[in-house]
């Protein structure tokens, strides 16, 4: 039996003749990098730890999140990195370079079979070329860069068979928005998932990141392209050196094999709260913005700036929109300025920024204020992500024309006069509490439970970002869910003891390890779900914060507040209140050698 792309990567990497779902590798990392959020924590993680680096070649501080250097905590943090690659030998790519997913690809440090993991949650952008990129919390980062390697649960494969011809007028946005219709948040969860057909074959590079961005708000491990011709020829180019192409064998075993004719394919739109709550264009036509924003790991490279250039040259963008335009990585703001594409955007009034996230990052260019409507090309547009305004996610072609009109529209049907912009009411909601003492966890916890029938929470509802410049662990637990609708005050109201039962997914979003320490300084004992995201798994089994899943909740009869008994060992779960047991998943037994030794470090 032969190996899926990802098996036959991650094969190579651990020394192993074959892997299979399920398998736990333990993974060389051909690169370990940290932008500048993370980065600090990493640092200190390595100091506090007392741990060597493994390979300052193969390691890399890439400051993206924060590229105009414009916030104080921030660049605190990009200075405590550049202080420790300077004592310690590792290249920065500093805040004039750009995306480091994007800086990756085009360094030839990421291509066909590789594997990298940074502390970016899109680091499985990498599967564009065919590379294995895995977004990772600081401690993870931290032991990687101390051992060069990390361990990883080998995941099953989907393979997507794409069939039919591409319509004109669907992008690569478009493909990808149209998927989330049709898969969600979470059906792929877990999944490395192919791409396949004569359709994806043609799939230029900007193409191919711009879908492969998106893996993560799928719930998917990856979206793994096989190179073709071209890429092979660019990574090659950029490396100096021949590579080898890595492709699933013919006869690879797949959990799902799924044919999808992209000829159906239409121009989509994701509503505010969620990417995968995507629609036709067409269902939010005229829906008045304030806003429009360019740009993002997602949509920011030269092809999506020649979209937008191309409907907006000989025009201006509508009286009271604010349009933004951030590209990708430096070497695309030059291609953009040299082509002339800088032009047409400040005489259209667009403002451009110089390279990075943009508006995914707390404090840059794209974020949006309280009431305020923006469109964007960005991959997430959770409550709060990109502000405390409403943020709808299209295409940079649909983004440029409806910059234009004053309303979300299509390029072919840009109005002659624009609607003219009306401002929205403001308000605002803050949360505090005071710093509690964490209790001891056995295998066997009992405690009131909060029981929060929601799919899909995320580590912004969770751990909002502008709290991601905190380090002090005993200052997180005040911001714990205050940006979860109807739970702003958990933090107030939670005792030392409760535990936290969700439903699917929870946990997707970003890599941030401070969506599970905010729980710790509380002193909630444990978190129940019925999946979690893939990174927030990861970082609270290497945190020893305990996390136990259920396939079902049927016959507990619980409900919010009832007393609760779980056994990680066993995982029996046992509503108190009514005397009623239902059988969980257990801990794994990496799981619980890691919670018993107090966390990864020890």
């Amino acid at each position: 039996m032969g190996m899926t792309l990802i098996e036959k990567i991650l094969a190579s990497h651990s020394n192993k003749d074959l892997v299979k779902p399920g398998d736990i590798a333990d993974v060389y990392m051909d690169v370990r990098a940290a932008r500048d959020f993370g980065g600090a924590n990493v640092v200190k993680n390595m100091l506090d730890n007392g741990l060597s680096l493994d390979d300052p070649a193969k390691t890399f501080f890439t400051f993206d999140c924060n590229p105009t250097g414009s916030d104080q905590k921030y660049a605190v943090n990009q200075q405590i990195c550049r202080d420790y690659a300077r004592n310690h030998g590792i290249k920065i790519y500093d805040i004039d370079a750009g995306i480091g997913t994007h800086l990756l690809i085009h360094e030839a440090l990421a291509y066909s079979g590789s594997t990298a993991v940074t502390t970016d949650s899109h680091a499985n952008i990498l599967g564009a070329v065919g590379a294995f990129g895995q977004g990772m919390g600081d401690q993870d980062i931290a032991a990687a860069w101390n051992s060069g390697k990390s361990w990883f649960k080998v995941p099953k494969s989907i393979k997507l068979n794409f069939t039919g011809v591409k319509p004109a007028n669907v992008t690569a946005k478009d493909i990808v928005l149209n998927l989330l219709n049709k898969f969600g948040a979470n059906t792929l969860l877990g999944y490395s998932v192919e791409f396949h057909g004569d359709a994806i074959d043609k799939l230029t590079l900007d193409e191919r990141i711009t879908i492969a961005s998106m893996g993560t708000e799928m719930g998917a491990i990856i979206l793994l392209f096989t190179p073709n011709e071209e890429i092979m020829k660019f990574s090659e180019q950029q490396s100096g050196k021949k590579l080898e192409l890595v492709k699933a064998d013919e006869d690879a075993n797949y959990e799902q094999i799924i044919d999808i004719d992209i000829a159906e394919f239409v121009p989509r739109v994701s509503r505010p709260g969620a990417p995968h709550d995507t629609v036709d264009v067409g269902d939010v036509k005229k829906t008045k913005i304030d806003s429009a924003f360019i740009g993002s790991c997602t949509n920011g490279r030269i092809e999506d700036l020649r979209a937008a250039a191309t409907i907006l040259q000989g025009r201006q963008v509508a009286p009271g929109v604010v349009l933004k335009i951030v590209p990708s990585t430096d070497e695309v703001w030059n291609q953009a300025l040299n082509e002339g594409l800088v032009q047409v955007f400040k005489n259209a009034g667009a403002l451009l920024s110089n390279a990075g996230c943009a508006g995914c990052a707390a404090g840059q260019v794209g974020q949006n204020g309280q009431g305020e409507i923006t469109i964007s090309t960005g991959n997430r547009n959770f409550p709060g992500k990109q502000g405390k305004g409403e943020v709808y996610l299209a295409s940079p072609a649909v983004v440029a024309a409806s910059a234009v009109a004053g309303y979300i529209t299509t390029p072919d049907d840009i109005p002659e006069e624009p609607m003219i912009f009306m401002p929205k009411e403001e308000k605002t909601t803050t949360s505090k509490m005071e710093r509690t003492k964490v209790k001891e966890r056995p295998k066997l916890v009992e405690g009131r439970v909060w029981y929060i029938k929601e799919d899909n929470i995320d580590t912004d509802m969770i751990y909002h970002n502008r709290y991601l410049a905190i380090t002090d662990i005993n200052e997180m637990g005040q911001y714990a869910f205050d940006n979860l609708e109807g739970y702003e005050n958990f933090a107030k109201e939670a005792q030392p003891g409760d535990i936290v039962l969700v439903q699917k997914n929870f946990g997707s979003g970003s890599s941030r390890q401070q969506a599970v320490d905010c729980f710790i300084p509380l002193g909630v004992q444990a978190v129940i779900a019925e999946s979690f995201g893939a990174i927030y798994e990861r970082n609270a089994i290497n945190a020893a914060f305990p996390i136990m899943t259920y396939d079902s909740l049927e016959g507990l009869d619980l409900e919010h507040f009832d007393s609760i008994k779980v056994n990680f060992e066993t995982g029996e779960i046992t509503n108190v209140s009514k005397g009623k047991t239902v059988q969980g998943n257990s801990f794994s037994e990496v799981q619980m050698d890691i919670y018993q030794r107090g966390g990864i470090f020890n």
